[in-house]
């Protein structure tokens, strides 16, 4: 069973007729004889397209309850047990009701054309998911059904219902789209004509580009080679130089005379590599042709002409912009050029345009010599070992041995010329042999001392000597020039495998990454540019070295990362082959630039995230926790204050005490969450001074009962360097807390020791404890362990206590106390002269 067929009737609005189009090709159908059913039509109370649906058999929709209302939908699984030749469903893009057999109306048809149910659907251009915002920007409407444009390209028909802005409008006006209490509305928003004309051309458009994707698939099914003019493209050939944006111009003026007419630029790079344009000029004119509408396509061929008509005959193009050549006149005895062959090549289908440019026979800058490759030194040493090795070599033999033979000083010769190509290249090499050749006539052939030659075998022989000198010079020359590219291309390989590691590592320090590109090619300094429009200044995003610049035009070296974004590099002027490497490095920079923002603004988040978690705990504080003691203290003063009753002496001290405790609790609770804030804004600045931990400790417990405390504190502690107030704080909060938690009848240890150059103070008690999961949550903000009770504070007071004990130099820590309960170990530092002091515990803190 094969798959079923799907035809779209496609319309630029509601009301234009899709569903009328649809009715009436089922009628068609069902005329010819077609098993033809309605799985979903909606009809909209339309008189005209309700009558088509007269003579077509319904198939019954599936009823579904939501949310207290009942909906009609289509029911796939009738269709599919009924299962005709064809289905008419209307509405392609409409969401079905939850609890459906999908979610969307597109997929039920999905199920049907697998079936093998030929589908006969409708949509509407700004139904389309890619077109979404354009539909918004025109309408100011956002639709909120849509369907996938690959569900659409993948119909095997599709047809447009068109229709003007005028004549549909005035079929609204007549009453045949809308009710008439809507009319006036949809005529005055979503219809008017400007908003009718932009979605009708996008439905044209939509519609010519699935046309030109038919005609594609046709053209190479049937291996169709001519241009069929169905449509104006117009491709410019572009070399690189600085005539193209002349051309890319011209180009646009071409398509401009024709309705939907298309420019295509394209640049052909040689396969092998060896010469290239200017990355930067086909920067340039890739974003002119793109800001023209057109598109930039980059081609590799080995003949410039045959490449440039194949992708010309590829896409169907109807003309050809070239400039003319930039070769001077003698260079044209070598080869017609490239416009010239293209225009005799094109054939009676594609026309030709040569464009005259400032350019034009100025003849090209000469590319990067092959020796250049191998270093100034050797190519040097090159040319001394062409040229006076021969002339040495002469000299040697004519004093030496003048008469070792025609043969071998050939081969000696021959020696000075390949060394002379492993050196500096093949025209070093050209120069020895000719050079070799001339002393080998007037030197050692008969008769001597003049250029010629008596024997005809001597100049057989010479000539070979020529020939094979010039051979190997081009082999050994190649195979130079191979090497040195095998090694730049390990090089490339190793840049390129550390810059894929980084992104695996994660790695995101930007300056980092540009200093590894300034000592890699050598440059004086290396910037990351950026602006936010074309209109906005630049900016650095990050720089490394001495003179960077503040603008691309100002660099030696600026290659553009995107639209507002740009790398320029100072120091020497790059070949073309680096660009490449340039490149990765540029596209990693900015990746790496995007992830340090992306973790930045996650880090904002996050401390926005924090800042409204403390918000809501302090607003639930405020509601509760302060309001309780405010409520014990309203209620004793009322009492206090009422006629009513009168209060024994007893009664009216126990009142005041209650109004004291409150006002207390108060304090606290209001003093934790100022200390807190204080922390949070960074305002919090500690006063270090010297100063005895057995002055600052009982300080901190007026507080708490005086039975609820044991205190440990040698006299023979050293020093401590701390802010006296921030201790304290510190001390109170902690010994509160564990005075809280304590069973009755079982007071805090508070004992001190001194190990090495640290003081520690232990605060231990015999409460509940708290898991080992749970000693680092308890310190942050508004966290109360377990079942502490409601009034038993905002849950600062830990949280305070840390922060002013990190403030002044030392640590906190929660250990748990052998035997149960808790043990807050707060690690002072000694003062600066203080000697540091052996291990030595309390009896008391050893349990």
């Amino acid at each position: 069973m094969g798959r079923g067929k799907l035809r779209i009737y496609l319309g630029a609005a509601p009301g234009v007729g899709k569903t009328y189009a649809m009715l009436s090709e089922a009628h068609r159908r069902v005329e010819r004889g077609t098993d033809c059913v309605v799985g979903f039509v909606e009809h909209h109370s339309r008189p005209r397209t309700e009558v088509m649906l007269h003579g077509l058999e319904l198939i019954e929709r599936r009823q579904l309850e939501y949310r207290g209302s009942t909906f009609a939908e289509m029911d796939v699984d009738a269709i599919l047990a009924r299962r005709p030749a064809v289905a008419l469903v209307d509405e392609l893009a409409h969401t079905n009701v939850p609890g459906s057999r999908n979610a969307k109306r597109w997929q039920d048809v999905e199920e049907l054309l697998q079936a093998g149910i030929d589908v006969v659907s409708t949509v509407n251009i700004q139904h389309l998911e890619s077109l979404g915002d354009v539909v918004e920007t025109i309408t100011g409407v956002r639709q909120r059904e849509t369907v996938p444009d690959e569900v659409a390209r993948r119909a095997d028909q599709i047809e447009l219902v068109d229709m003007s802005p005028q004549a549909l409008r005035r079929r609204m006006a007549h009453g045949n789209v809308y009710k008439p209490d809507k009319v006036d509305a949809a005529l005055s928003n979503y219809f008017r004509p400007g908003n009718l004309t932009a979605l009708r051309e996008l439905a044209l458009l939509w519609v010519a580009d699935r046309v030109d994707e038919y005609l594609q698939e046709y053209r190479g099914e049937h291996n169709i080679r001519s241009t069929w003019q169905a449509r104006e493209r117009i491709v410019v050939g572009l070399t690189g130089g600085p005539e193209g944006r002349t051309l890319i111009r011209r180009a646009a003026r071409l398509a401009e005379k024709g309705a939907g007419g298309e420019v295509l630029a394209v640049y052909i790079a040689a396969s092998d590599g060896l010469t290239s344009a200017s990355p930067k000029e086909l920067a340039v004119q890739r974003t002119l042709v793109e800001d023209l509408g057109g598109t930039f396509h980059h081609v590799i061929g080995d003949d410039i002409s045959d490449a440039l008509l194949e992708f010309a005959r590829g896409c169907n193009a109807t003309q050809i912009v070239l400039g003319v050549s930039r070769r001077r006149s003698w260079q044209y005895a070598f080869s017609p050029g490239v416009s010239a062959t293209v225009a005799r090549e094109s054939g009676p289908d594609l026309d030709v345009h040569i464009v005259t440019h400032d350019e034009a026979a100025k003849g090209r800058r000469l590319p990067v010599t092959r020796g250049a490759r191998l270093g100034r030194p050797r190519v040097i040493w090159g040319w001394l070992t062409g040229v006076a090795g021969p002339a040495l070599l002469t000299v040697l033999l004519n004093q030496l041995v003048p008469d070792l033979g025609l043969a071998n000083d050939m081969l000696l010769f021959l020696t000075c010329t390949v060394a002379a190509a492993l050196l500096g290249g093949l025209l070093p090499a050209l120069a020895s042999a000719a050079f070799g050749s001339l002393l080998l006539n007037y030197y050692f052939t008969p008769p001597l001392h003049k250029f010629t030659i008596s024997d005809p075998k001597n100049i057989v022989a010479i000539a070979i000597f020529v020939g094979v000198a010039v051979s190997v010079a081009s082999v050994v020359d190649l195979a130079a020039r191979r090497t040195h590219q095998a090694a730049r291309l390990r090089a490339e390989s190793e840049i390129l495998s550390f810059l894929a590691g980084s992104v695996l590592r994660g790695e995101d320090s930007l300056d980092a990454l540009l200093e590894r590109l300034r000592e890699t090619f050598a440059m004086q300094s290396v910037a990351l540019l950026e602006r936010t429009s074309e209109v906005d200044p630049w900016t650095t995003a990050a720089s490394v070295g001495t003179g960077t610049v503040a603008r691309p035009e100002e660099a030696d070296v600026d290659l553009p990362i995107g639209e507002n974004m740009a790398l320029a590099l100072t120091g020497r002027v790059l070949p073309a082959e680096d660009r490449r490497v340039l490149g990765a490095f540029a596209a990693q920079a900015a990746v790496v630039l995007d992830r340090q923002r992306l973790v930045d603004a996650a880090e904002k988040s996050r401390e926005l995230a924090e800042a409204n978690r403390i918000r809501t705990a302090l607003l639930a504080a405020v509601s509760h926790d302060l309001r309780t003691p405010l409520a014990g203290i309203k209620a004793s003063v009322s009492s206090l204050r009422s006629d009513d009753v009168d209060w024994s002496e007893d009664d009216k001290a126990e009142l005041l005490e209650g109004i004291e405790d409150g006002a207390d609790r108060l304090g606290a609770l209001i003093g934790n969450l100022l200390d807190m804030s204080r922390l949070n804004t960074g305002t919090v600045v500690p006063l270090i001074r010297e100063t005895d931990l057995d002055e600052v400790v009982p300080m901190a417990l007026g507080g708490v009962p005086e039975d609820s405390v044991e205190l440990d504190i040698p006299e023979t502690l050293p020093m401590i360097a701390v802010d006296r107030g921030l201790l304290e704080r510190a001390v109170a909060n902690i010994v509160e807390n564990a005075v809280k938690y304590s069973p009755h009848g079982q007071p805090v240890n508070v004992s001190a020791s001194a190990l090495g150059s640290r003081v520690e103070l232990r605060v231990v008690d015999r409460g509940p404890g708290v898991p080992d999961e749970a000693k680092d949550r308890i310190f942050e903000p508004f966290q109360r362990h377990g079942d502490a009770p409601r009034g038993a504070g905002v849950g600062l007071g830990l949280a305070v206590a840390r922060g002013f004990t990190e403030a002044i130099g030392g640590t906190l820590t929660a250990e748990d106390t052998p035997g149960g309960g808790l043990t807050m170990v707060i690690t002072l530092p000694i003062a600066g002269d203080g000697p540091p002091v052996s291990p030595e515990l309390p009896m008391s803190a050893v349990t």
